[in-house]
């Protein structure tokens, strides 16, 4: 049996491992290691007295693969950035924060549901985990638009949507998971997430205002704040302005050379948020709670992380990615034709896999293919079929994939949000916040379709670093 139909074979069973339910990192680190062993023996002939050799390489390989890629660098981002976010919550910042957006914004139709909007939006300029961000503001926003009046299941709806943000606007676990994946530069792609993240809150809302106009009980406006009370509620939310100040400067200093690494700007960040913390009144059981919560989440990732490449590097023996890279750019379709297919393929995945497995499982296959329609990753923008370099092409795609995963928070039946946030609400079922994300998919689908058509909101920061 030739490597690739193994590697089809292999690919099949940990699918229908996920679809049975088990999770992806141990579906992924179990398939794997079954097709490294399946690749070995066949290359024995399937001598049964060779099986166990076969075997003990294959434990070797699978072995080496946590250690040598999760000791990247890189990955120390994640831990800070979730940190920075858990902080954040717990010195009343997001609180803070929350209030300035509400003083300044929801005198407009559905004006809470678009403070929250812009309040998760400034929250994911400093958590990196859409997760977090979900149920800081459940706690929050929700509360105060049931007080007004707000439909149930929209008010959950807005806060789980605008919790997909924390994805895309930097610092972002997943576009360093990404930067990882594809071998990029961090600092480039985080930087590129900027406007295509805030670009996201103002489709959201504007989607809310449209809604909150034609049907008049949907978002009742909040009026009656005085021009003091709006000055009097930014200065206790600067803080978080301030931290995103520090980590840019830190990691992008327009005016010269970078000052650090982004992952030092990470741990500047997360050191700053600690002593606001503290000055604030911190306690050691809410310090416990941060630092807990920040070890769980970042523990979930590094776990899917360590199953998945395993896969991965049996998807390299298995010579898959190079397959399905010739496979697609035989095709006689035009190239950014296949990419919306592949992006539409994204949207099907994500209803049964957590954002984060859905893009550790594919982009080894994908991402290849993607470059290899443009023109190969040291292509010239001259020469390219989607006009951009090789370099931009690969932040342009990452960008797309990555607001495709946000989308995949939201959708069901496997919405990681949507179960947080009805976790932490328990007058909520799961049904209802489904019911209320549904016109945010609407949104979801003109941002990634103006993405796709306007590559410049992506690429502009980018070209200027």
């Amino acid at each position: 049996m030739d490597p690739i139909t193994i590697g089809l074979w292999t690919t099949a069973g940990m699918l229908v491992l996920v679809v049975l339910g088990m999770r992806v990192a141990f579906a992924a680190g179990l398939a794997g290691f079954v097709g490294l062993v399946w690749l070995r023996w066949n290359g024995f002939d399937y001598n049964p007295e060779r099986f166990w050799k076969s075997l003990e390489i294959s434990v070797k390989i699978a072995g080496q693969v946590p250690h040598s890629k999760v000791s990247a660098n890189a990955l120390s981002l994640i831990p800070t950035f979730i940190l920075i976010g858990y902080l954040a919550y717990y010195a009343g910042l997001t609180r803070a924060l929350f209030e300035a957006a509400k003083r300044w914004i929801a005198w407009v139709p559905g004006g809470l549901a678009v403070s929250t909007v812009f309040a998760t939006a400034g929250f994911a300029a400093v958590s990196g985990a859409s997760v977090a961000t979900a149920a800081v503001f459940s706690r929050i926003a929700i509360p105060e638009m049931l007080k007004i009046g707000y439909n149930k299941r929209f008010a959950a709806g807005v806060v789980a949507a605008g919790g997909t943000l924390a994805s895309l606007i930097p610092p972002s676990a997943i576009l360093v998971i990404y930067a990882i994946i594809v071998e990029q530069d961090v600092g480039k792609l985080l930087l590129a997430g900027f406007i295509p993240g805030a670009f996201s809150a103002f489709v959201y809302a504007t989607l809310i205002i449209t809604i909150a106009l034609v049907f008049k009980s949907v978002g009742p406006p909040v009026r009656g704040f005085t021009w003091g009370q709006r000055f009097a509620a930014l200065p206790p939310a600067l803080p978080i302005v301030a931290v995103v100040v520090i980590i840019i400067f830190f990691v992008y200093n327009p005016f010269g050379d970078a000052w650090g690494t982004p992952t030092e700007g990470g741990a500047i960040g997360a050191f700053i948020v600690f002593l606001m913390a503290l000055y604030r009144g911190m306690r050691w059981t809410e310090l416990k709670s941060a630092l807990l919560e920040t070890a769980k989440l970042t523990v979930m990732i590094f776990t899917i992380i360590w199953g998945v490449l395993i896969y991965v590097r049996f998807l390299g023996f298995a010579e898959l990615p190079a397959a399905f890279s010739d496979w697609i750019t035989s095709l006689e379709m035009s190239p950014m034709l296949i990419l919306v297919c592949i992006l539409l393929a994204y949207a099907v995945l994500g209803m049964f896999m957590d954002a984060i497995g859905m893009l550790l499982l594919t982009l080894p296959v994908v991402y290849p293919a993607v470059m290899a329609l443009n023109g190969g990753e040291g292509v010239s923008a001259a020469d390219s079929a989607f006009g951009m370099s090789g370099e931009m092409c690969a932040i342009w795609f990452g960008i797309l994939v990555v607001k495709m995963a946000e989308f995949c928070l939201i959708t069901p039946p496997i919405g990681l949000n949507c179960f947080v946030v009805a976790g932490v609400r328990p007058d909520l079922s799961v049904q209802d916040v489904f019911r209320g994300v549904m016109p945010f998919f609407i949104a979801d689908a003109i941002t990634i379709a103006l993405l796709v058509t306007f590559p410049i909101i992506v690429l502009w920061l980018p070209g200027l670093a």
